[in-house]
């Protein structure tokens, strides 16, 4: 491992912020992580010693001692990376947005997103807005399939847990101090195979379909408002 001072490593000042550091430390893992880099050992030694450099900068007092001792300090001499302590190193998922599936430790899948908000915009004329009316709105969304269930396998027939996986949906590789986490290959994240898909839904176990709603627009309502269903 180099002994490169850290903030030469990251390409920043010695003054540099929090902002700073996140970002060029970001940079960085971006462009040397292993999963971008296969069979690459000079990409990943240059991920550890940026790894590394952003572990102890980002902590303050780790900084601190960094910038009165230099790397004996922090417990980094000539061991290089090998004898850094990262039991302090923050968790990733803040800086790359699940983009890696970073974790500190441990961990299982992470569980659905919530859906995104839906807006609809409708018209009404002059009279309406003044006294109010209930408009019909009408929406598309998913449903879980009626053929399966929302299982997404053909009727009499279940989905088998993925043996890659074991059903966890993830698979995880050490890399240094950290576990990566990415989606199973063989699964693509689900946890489950389906052996024969439902005809209706195409194995999705959801189908489109169009849902009426009808909303109360109160009397008075001004251009542009908003109502929150």
């Amino acid at each position: 491992m180099s002994q490169r001072d850290y903030y030469e490593i990251l390409g920043v000042e010695r003054d540099a912020d929090e902002a700073a550091l996140k970002s060029a430390y970001r940079k960085l893992a971006l462009l040397h992580h292993p999963d971008r880099n296969p069979n690459n050992p000079d990409a990943a030694e240059k991920f550890k010693e940026a790894s590394e450099a952003y572990a102890v900068l980002s902590d303050g007092e780790k900084r601190a001692r960094y910038d009165r001792f230099g790397r004996a300090g922090v417990g980094s001499g000539a061991s290089g990376f090998a004898g850094f302590d990262a039991s302090g190193f923050a968790d990733l998922s803040d800086l790359f947005g699940g983009l890696f599936g970073f974790a500190a430790g441990g961990g299982g899948a992470a569980g659905p997103a919530a859906g995104s908000d839906l807006v609809y915009r409708i018209a009404i004329s002059f009279r309406d807005a003044a006294f109010g009316v209930e408009a019909p709105v009408v929406l598309s969304r998913l449903e879980a399939c009626e053929g399966c269930e929302g299982s997404g396998a053909a009727p009499g027939t279940r989905p088998k847990t993925c043996p890659a996986c074991g059903g966890r949906g993830r698979q995880r590789l050490a890399q240094g101090f950290l576990t990566v986490t990415r989606p199973c290959p063989s699964c693509q994240g689900e946890g489950r195979v389906i052996e024969k898909p439902c005809p209706n839904c195409r194995g999705e176990g959801r189908r489109r379909v169009k849902k009426e709603l009808t909303v109360k627009i109160p009397a008075g309502v001004e251009s542009n408002s908003r109502l929150r269903l």
